[in-house]
């Protein structure tokens, strides 16, 4: 109408959807073992912690053995890389974090 008056291009984003592939969550781990959940939780912290946002995803149905842990697809190169760097570090890195985090309680 002619009194509305006309939207600036702020307003005009709001509305959108991004429909763009870059969203998608994609599974950059996966597990099937017992300690399955214990080892997503891990990855998962380690990925948050590098500004990577997860989604954890466990099957419906008994057995409710196995875990996905997801993220964006646009993020999937950096999580992968995180990952290989903690695992190339091992587990002398991750007790040498935990020392120098509890010295700073």
């Amino acid at each position: 109408m002619a009194q509305d008056p006309e939207p600036d291009e702020d307003q005009q984003d709001e509305g959108l959807i991004d429909t763009s592939h870059e969203l998608d969550m994609v599974p950059v781990f996966e597990s099937s073992t017992v300690d399955a959940e214990i080892e997503a939780d891990v990855i998962r912290g380690l990925l948050e912690s590098g500004g990577i946002p997860t989604s954890l995803m466990q099957p419906t149905g008994l057995p409710n053995l196995g875990f996905q842990l997801l993220v964006p697809l646009a993020r999937r190169e950096d999580a992968l890389r995180l990952i290989q760097e903690a695992q190339a570090a091992g587990p002398e890195a991750a007790a040498e974090a935990e020392a120098a985090s509890e010295e700073g309680l």
